[in-house]
């Protein structure tokens, strides 16, 4: 075989047809695009989802569900996570120095995975139900600032 000597398979190509070029082609007059109507006339064309002027579907239906645009600057830590840090008093910064959290983060939730030994004061840092319990029953405080 060399390169000089290949062709696509049989069948796979074929002549693109030409439309509009006289009676004999068979798809003169109209070329293929039948009488009147938008469809048939040059530039007869609508956007997508267009119905005719009746209500279109996406516009009948009713809106629904909700995409925070907040979320990525909500973080949550575990417990566990936090257990292992070595200050006592944790806020955000000491979170981000961690890399527990990310840069971006504006704000953080502690939530109740894991268990608390020691004393850990929270500092702007909301928690849990059960993360809250579990640091006061350690002896640890949560003041969060909303």
């Amino acid at each position: 075989m060399e390169l000089n000597s290949l062709k696509p398979a049989e069948g796979s190509k074929h002549v693109k047809r030409r439309v509009g070029r006289g009676i004999g082609s068979g798809l003169g007059k109209t070329a293929g695009r039948g009488h009147k109507g938008q469809k048939s006339r040059s530039g007869g064309f609508h956007k997508v989802g267009f119905e005719g002027g009746q209500m279109p579907l996406q516009r009948r239906l009713p809106k629904r569900g909700f995409k925070s645009l907040t979320r990525r600057f909500v973080s949550e830590v575990r417990i566990s996570d936090i257990q292992s840090l070595a200050f006592d008093e944790i806020d955000l910064l000491v979170l981000k120095r961690a890399g527990l959290i990310s840069e971006l983060a504006l704000s953080a939730k502690v939530i109740g995975m894991g268990e608390v030994s020691r004393k850990i004061a929270l500092k702007g840092i909301a928690a849990t139900k059960g993360a809250r319990m579990a640091i006061e029953a350690a002896g640890g405080s949560v003041a969060d600032f909303g």
